[in-house]
């Protein structure tokens, strides 16, 4: 596409020839109506990825672009085409970033713009001296490591072996808690510093980047190495960018958008706690980072290492399959035994008469490890004091008005809050629905159970780590660096406090409640109790002697609780892979969400309707119920506006043929001017 540009001569004066280049720009304008491309010319070298200022639409206001293409043949009359205004060298992107942004606009169907945005940071160059660096005070961990297990030693020559072959190659580390994985990290991420290459080292959770920091900086110097999150200021973000785009640091950690660092010849790329949902973005783009990763190897012949010690039934079917190569370590580095797991059938301590959160063995558990000096970890994946308010008289339950879904109560603010938009509203003292005065709190999250730890352990130090409490890198670091330290006694926590967290003087587990994740409406939902239950008793026992574990649940026969006490994973996957090819879930096919947002009911339902019917025109399977009628979504936050999805259950195979017809009728309204808004989600984690 091209836009006319007016290069007036005064008469007589003459100007020496300029052999005009043309390149093809996207445009920073959020609107899906400008995703393409606009040809441009120039009168000097431009070069794939330069960021560009353009004068764009007929006032010619001068608007960011970046380059896609060069050395564009005009499908115009030339002297139409407007000219590239300035070039900004110090913001640019490499060739393989561009080849990425094009390849993601295609598997996720994209814009350009949002591809981009991913690899590029907000705000400008700081004045010399005066950049902003995250975790300055960190001082390193240095960890003497003389000799590495039998087990360790096996993987590090087998990973070492692509790397020194320079061969894109795909592993897939599946090692118990405590066998010594980050060892084995740092030692191919050595090995790939002395064959001339950078690595990336991506954690699930932002909690988690000090502690892996401090170790790194222990072993490789703070000067290697950079750090991107989205918990960093824009300033302290732009900064490590451009540290990491001028070459001055080899290595960068930080959670899944560490994905998208500025860095050339990527030697490794490892995904630690690989099976966890928080390498998926549920916001748009809506991508997979370990798909982001394999093609950034691809281009630079790379090593993709994912770890875990429960990996996602996906990433395991793959290494049947010989996508990845397997990798095991069974053993953990100390040589300790696993921890002892023990589970607990609340439904007997009901009878008995207890209604507290902690059953008997658990409470006594506890006191028996902190008269050892020992520390405890209590896990809870649901965080505010109370998990619904409801009206005993008519049953009336607190909802946002806006999201559909309950209020969670935080006595602290004492407001019901609601976890999917965030807003908060004060707790009523009469029901709205009935007049009625008996509002009462039920079930318990973690502010409730902190409550109840200090009544009864009222001299010992207790702390709560959860989205509440970790509002920031510094009180994250605050919370984690006391309990490694041996100053808070008790830790209680969501997810952040199961997730790869290394800490050597836990005695006691307590899983508070595990039927939290087997009653969430997902096929994963086995999937995620298992390896929340099998991580967060990692936790235990690795120090000199072996930690216990205390499960409470209320289906305590649950094969996925069984299996987690075990420390069976093949029999939780034997178990569990049975079931997702009997009902045809992932990874035997894909689920392809498209949603449709409008301010009006009627047209996103519409556009839902047009969609699936235009799909199922097709023929591209046989199934048609496996396109689903739309549904109206209850959980989106949108203000004053609705949003229908339509579900697509499919055939391996078939995957990009439904991106690419899918991406056609998005495209068809956009040109018919319609004001509701399409996206794409494949294998999403927040619909069920």
């Amino acid at each position: 596409m091209a836009g006319g540009y007016d290069r007036s001569v005064q008469e007589g004066e003459h100007l020496p020839s300029v052999i005009m280049k043309y390149v093809n720009v996207v445009i920073d304008h959020n609107s899906r109506h400008t995703d393409t491309y606009y040809t441009y010319s120039s009168d000097e070298d431009l070069r794939r990825g330069n960021l560009v200022q353009v004068p764009f639409n007929r006032g010619n206001k001068l608007k960011t672009g970046y380059v896609f293409e060069t050395d564009v043949t005009p499908d115009c009359d030339p002297s139409k085409i407007k000219a590239v205004a300035a070039v900004d060298e110090d913001v640019s992107l490499t060739e393989e970033i561009m080849e990425t942004c094009v390849w993601m606009r295609q598997r996720y169907g994209i814009k350009y713009l949002d591809a981009v945005k991913c690899f590029v940071p907000n705000g400008k160059p700081a004045r010399s001296g005066k950049e902003k660096e995250p975790y300055k005070d960190a001082a390193g961990e240095l960890q003497q490591v003389d000799t590495l297990t039998e087990e360790q030693q096996a993987a590090l020559s087998e990973i070492s072996s692509a790397i020194e072959a320079g061969r894109q190659e795909n592993f897939l580390l599946h090692g118990v808690t405590g066998s010594g994985k980050t060892e084995v990290y740092m030692q191919v991420i050595a090995k790939v510093l002395q064959e001339g290459r950078t690595a990336i080292m991506l954690v699930p959770e932002i909690a988690l980047t000090k502690q892996v920091l401090d170790r790194f900086i222990g072993r490789f110097g703070k000067r290697e190495i950079a750090v991107l999150h989205s918990k960093l200021t824009k300033r302290e973000r732009f900064d490590e960018w451009m540290r990491i785009r001028r070459g001055e640091a080899r290595i960068v950690i930080g959670a899944r958008l560490g994905v998208f660092a500025p860095l050339e010849n990527i030697g490794i790329i490892i995904m630690d706690e690989e099976h966890e949902a928080t390498y998926k973005s549920d916001m748009t783009p809506k991508y997979e980072t370990v798909d982001i990763a394999l093609k950034r190897l691809m281009y630079y012949d790379g090593v993709l290492l994912l770890g875990s010690a429960t990996p996602s039934v996906v990433s395991y079917q793959r290494a049947k399959e010989g996508i990845y190569r397997l990798i095991e370590m069974r053993k953990r580095y100390n040589a300790v035994p696993l921890p002892e797991v023990e589970l607990v059938d609340m439904r007997q301590e009901l009878k008995a008469g207890n209604k507290t959160v902690f059953s008997d063995r658990l409470y006594s558990q506890m006191q028996e490890t902190l008269e050892q000096k020992k520390q405890i970890i209590l896990f809870l994946n649901r965080r505010g004091y109370s998990t619904f308010v409801s009206c005993r008289e008519c049953g009336q339950v607190m909802q946002c008005p806006e999201c559909g879904i309950s209020l969670t109560y935080h006595k602290k603010e004492n407001a019901g809050v609601c976890h999917y938009c965030g807003k908060r509203f004060p707790i009523p003292d009469t029901c709205p629905a009935c007049g009625s005065r008996y509002i009462r709190y039920f079930g318990a999250g973690t502010e409730k159970v902190e409550e109840f730890t200090r009544q009864m352990f009222p001299d010992r130090t207790v702390e709560r780590l959860d989205l509440d409490t970790a509002r920031s890198s510094r009180e994250i670091s605050r919370i984690i660096g006391g309990f490694s330290k041996g100053k808070t006694d008790i830790l209680i926590g969501t997810q952040l406090v199961a997730k790869g967290l290394d800490f050597k003087n836990v005695g006691l587990v307590g899983v508070v409640a595990a039927d939290v994740s087997l009653n969430i409406p997902d096929y994963r939902s086995t999937e995620r109790t298992f390896q929340l239950v099998t991580q967060v008793a990692g936790r235990a026992g690795r120090g000199d002697e072996v930690g216990k574990v205390i499960v409470q649940s209320y289906t305590p026969d649950n094969f996925a609780l069984v299996t987690a006490a075990n420390h069976d994973y093949q029999g939780f996957f034997d178990m569990e892979i049975q079931v997702r090819k009997f009902m045809d879930y992932p990874p035997f096919t894909d689920l392809i969400l498209v949603e449709f947002t409008s301010e009006k009911e009627s047209e996103a339902l519409a556009a839902a309707e047009s969609c699936r019917n235009y799909l199922l025109s097709l023929k591209l399977q046989e199934e048609k119920d496996n396109i689903f009628s739309p549904k109206l979504s209850y959980h989106f936050k949108g203000k004053d506006s609705f949003r229908y999805y339509i579900l697509i259950k499919c055939p391996k195979g078939l995957r990009n043929q439904y991106i690419f017809y899918i991406r056609r009728f998005g495209g068809s309204l956009a040109d018919s001017r319609s004001t509701c808004n399409m996206t794409i989600d494949v294998n999403p984690y927040s619909t069920f």
